[in-house]
């Protein structure tokens, strides 16, 4: 008998898929977020985890089920799975890369266009009735067109980001840790991490969370972007520190933000959600029909791959 446990439901594709392989598919019972006992009581007897990016997969959680073959996150980040202690017990971690890349790059450009814009306080202006003629110093934004736009990690989805700047006619930078890139399919400047905050108007961010990564974005770098820069984050929320930005927005240190993660999601940092400048959406970078079923059904095929012992299409470790 061969068991799959998932810890919140997913599109019914990858569950077909899934039911044509394992004996017995099995879900937690409600759908919400699982606590780590609930967690640890449901997975003792799989053979493979699917687990969510906020599902925390850490040691005493591994040490559940000593049977545990695999864990398969759903998600491209897996900074919520112990990896090097997951290896220690020669279990396999994958993931779900590449299926969500056009679609988070999408929502990086709602959040461009909306923060720069201020497209949300012009709906709720409008829907409060406060709309009585058009003025010429009504909510005025920022341009987009012709501006500088400031790559933080040029990885799938930098890139994606950065191909569609192309119409909008912006100049294109970028910071890597690993240095330029010799190959990349459009024009765009490598710069070192101080000259693209300088430089940039819209500031858009695209690295893992990691130790060098938290907080990459703090008091010391708000003070040198520009008064007009608008930042754009849909990676992880902890690589800005939230106090810092709140400040910055509030003391008009920089021009609007755009968030779709947030550094102790779910929960906001105290005043931000009272500021205006900001457009605050609740993680939904990959929140499509399309991309959240192909996401599904990635983690699908790495489960089977792993129960088999082939080799998973989207394997981590």
């Amino acid at each position: 008998m061969s068991r799959i446990f998932i810890t919140r439901q997913i599109p019914q594709p990858a569950i077909e898929r899934l039911k044509q392989v394992f004996t017995d598919v099995a879900f937690f019972a409600t759908d919400r977020n699982m606590t780590t006992a609930e967690l640890i009581s449901s997975m003792q007897n799989c053979d493979v985890l699917l687990c969510m990016l906020n599902n925390v997969i850490d040691k005493t959680v591994i040490d559940a089920n000593p049977n545990l073959k695999g864990i398969c996150n759903y998600a491209v980040g897996y900074n919520n799975i112990d990896i090097p202690y997951a290896v220690s017990k020669g279990i396999i971690v994958c993931n779900t890369p590449d299926v969500l890349t056009e679609t988070t790059a999408d929502l990086a450009w709602a959040l461009i266009m909306a923060a720069s814009r201020r497209i949300v306080e012009g709906d709720r202006f409008t829907r409060q009735g406060k709309f009585t003629s058009w003025e010429p110093m009504q909510l005025l934004g920022r341009d987009v067109y012709n501006k500088t736009l400031g790559i933080i990690g040029m990885g799938r989805i930098g890139m994606a980001v950065a191909k569609r700047a192309l119409g909008f006619g912006m100049k294109i930078i970028y910071y890597k840790t690993t240095g330029a890139i010799s190959d990349l399919p459009f024009p765009a400047e490598f710069t070192d991490f101080d000259a693209l905050l300088k430089e940039s108007d819209i500031i858009s961010i695209h690295v893992p969370l990691t130790n060098q990564t938290r907080h990459l974005i703090s008091k010391r770098e708000f003070n040198l972007l520009k008064h007009t820069a608008v930042l754009i984050n849909t990676a992880r929320g902890p690589i800005v520190d939230e106090k810092a930005l709140v400040d910055a927005l509030k003391e008009g240190r920089i021009f609007a933000a755009g968030l779709d993660v947030f550094e102790n999601e779910p929960a906001l940092e105290k005043g931000l959600a009272d500021l205006p400048n900001v457009v605050i959406v609740p993680h939904i970078g990959s929140a499509t029909i399309e991309t959240r079923t192909a996401m599904a059904l990635l983690a699908a095929e790495n489960a089977i791959a792993v129960l088999k012992g082939t080799e998973p299409p989207a394997r981590v470790t």
